[in-house]
This record gives structure tokens, C-alpha cells and sequence, in this order.
């Protein structure tokens, strides 16, 4: 007796999931964007789900949550309930930070479902419009000749411009003073103030500063040029080889979140990133729009974190 009532329990909690999947949304969904407000996942991460929202007919409600490479609005998603109504927006700092630091305060693999990824991007090496840099190879040289007295910004460690800049110092064997911030805008806001002199921008937050003439691109970190600067170099034509590090956004869950409702948000994220209106508005960014299932998002996680290990690795940067 106690068997098949545990059976009929199981069938009616099943059923109670299945219900609860259904109706979803049916109240604000809080989503945690992982890096400051007008740092590149925060304007991606807000373009896509407004169209979200407006699909779904409820809120969704942005809180930017940023630090540590991400990991302090990470930890939030991680230990939130497994329900669909809290979600995280983060970029590929969500599979560096596991080779970045020693203890983080959650599992990146076990915590979390890889839910649907948004878009990518590449970085553009910027500097003030007023910089006595021309190009990237004056920074390489003055670089060279006083080790140590180039100061570049990175939005934090862990993030992808930290890991560009990483790659771009290991790639043309310099010695650069690395000064880490909150998020983009307070990185560019201090190289306007003198007090960086260089900084891997993802292109969709220093467009508009680019355009404004307050500062100025040098290369972007692609194989092939972006669109949307198509005069800028990519870092291997203007004389620095295997420093290419495009950025990458996406939305994961809370472990534990019924199948049903990650496929939903999956099914309506695509379509949102599907719209006329919304593509529009990321390639004018000099975004290019992702389209994978929950299951190839986990994959190409998977392999995203594999390959910054190996990076990281051969780096020689120690986690912290």
C-alpha cells in the first residue's frame, strides 16, 4: 500500500510540474545581468529580453549585479529558487572563472542549466581619442621598451576582456601594468580620465564612444573585420598573431528547473533573437546573433570552458 501510494504521489507531483510549466510565466521573471549597467552584456542581455517580455505579456525585471568577473551575480542565480522566475545573463566570463579562481561559491557545471546562448561579438581594442597611440603596433613597441608602463583596463578577473587582454599580452610578448574594474563603463570612463591607457571594449559598449569621437579603435579581436568598423584592422592585420578572443552572452537557470520551463524560455529567446527588429538592433551593435538548443548550449559550454583552462594554462595566470 505504501508503494503505490508513493507512486501516486510521484505521478501527482509530476503532474503539478507539468501544470506549473504550462502556466509559465505568470508574474515577473527577475533576471541577474552579471556585469555593470552599459557594460556589453547588459545592453544585449536588455534588447533581447524586452522582446522577451513582450511576448510572454509579463515583466521582465533587469538588476545588474556585478563584480569578480561575474561570479557575485552568478552566486545569486546559483542559490535562487529552481522556479524560471530568476535567471541569469552573463558572458563568457561564465566559463573562464572557473580556471580563474581557486574557490568560487558555486559549481559552474552543477549549479546550473545552460538554457540558450545570445549573441557574440568581437572586442576592439580602444584607446583615448587623444592617445599618443596610433596603432597596435606602437603600443606593443612602447610596451617593449618600458616593460610594466602601459596601464590596460579589463572589466575584472574572469571577464572576457581580461582573458583578451591575456591572450593579447602573451600573443605580442609584453609586459603591461593590468588594472581591473567593475564593468566597461568604468574602464572607459578612466581611460577618458588619463588613468588607463588602453582597453579590449566589447564593440557594442564602445561604439557608441567610438562614433562620439571620444575614443579611438585600433583593432578588433576577430579573424575577419566587423561590419560595423570595417576600416578597423583585426589584431592578426595589424601585426599581432593568435590574440583573437570574441565575446559570447547567454541566459542560464538555477539546477533544478523543470525541463519545461527551460524549454519554453530557450523556444521564446530564439524567437525573440529571430525578430527583424531585434537582430537590427545587435548587428548595429556588431553583434552576430546565436542559435542553439539547451543541449548544444551545454556542449559548446563545456568546450568553452575546456578551452579557456588550456588558455589559461598556458598563460601561466595562477588562480586566485
Amino acid at each position: 500500500m505504501k508503494t503505490i501510494l508513493r507512486i501516486f504521489a510521484a505521478i501527482a507531483a509530476a503532474g503539478a510540474v507539468q501544470a506549473f510549466a504550462q502556466g509559465y510565466p505568470n508574474k515577473p521573471v527577475h533576471v541577474i545581468i552579471s556585469f555593470t549597467p552599459g557594460s556589453s552584456t547588459d545592453i544585449v542581455g536588455r534588447i533581447v529580453m524586452q522582446k522577451v517580455s513582450e511576448m510572454w505579456g509579463q515583466p521582465v525585471v533587469p538588476e545588474n549585479r556585478s563584480g569578480a568577473g561575474g561570479s557575485i551575480g552568478t552566486v545569486a542565480v546559483a542559490r535562487a529558487p529552481a522556479d524560471g522566475y530568476t535567471l541569469l545573463i552573463d558572458s563568457n566570463a561564465h566559463t573562464v572563472t572557473p580556471s580563474i579562481y581557486a574557490k568560487l561559491p558555486y559549481d559552474t557545471l552543477k549549479d546550473f542549466i545552460d538554457v540558450v546562448p545570445l549573441a557574440s561579438q568581437p572586442n576592439v581594442l580602444v584607446v583615448n581619442a587623444g592617445s599618443q597611440y596610433k596603432s597596435v603596433m606602437d603600443i606593443v613597441n612602447a610596451a617593449k621598451a618600458k616593460p610594466g608602463a602601459i596601464n590596460w583596463g579589463h572589466a575584472g578577473i574572469g571577464s572576457g576582456t581580461h582573458l583578451n587582454t591575456e591572450k593579447f599580452v602573451a600573443a605580442a610578448k609584453i609586459n603591461v601594468t593590468q588594472v581591473p574594474f567593475k564593468g566597461t563603463p568604468e574602464v572607459i570612463q578612466a581611460m577618458l580620465s588619463g588613468s588607463v591607457d588602453c582597453y579590449w571594449a566589447p564593440i557594442s559598449a564602445a561604439i557608441p564612444h567610438i562614433k562620439g569621437g571620444r575614443v579611438r579603435p585600433l583593432a578588433v579581436s576577430s579573424p575577419k573585420r566587423n561590419s560595423q568598423l570595417p576600416d578597423v584592422p583585426t589584431t592578426g592585420e595589424a601585426g599581432v598573431q593568435g590574440a583573437d578572443a570574441p565575446l559570447w552572452f547567454g541566459i542560464w537557470a538555477p539546477a533544478g528547473t523543470p525541463a519545461n520551463i527551460v524549454a519554453k524560455i530557450s523556444a521564446d529567446t530564439r524567437k525573440a533573437l529571430a525578430d527583424p527588429g531585434v537582430r537590427e538592433r545587435l548587428s548595429n551593435l556588431g553583434n552576430d546573433t546565436m542559435d542553439m538548443s539547451p543541449e548544444e548550449f551545454s556542449k559548446f559550454v563545456r568546450s568553452e570552458i575546456d578551452e579557456y583552462a588550456r588558455v589559461i594554462k598556458g598563460a601561466g595566470i595562477k588562480p586566485q
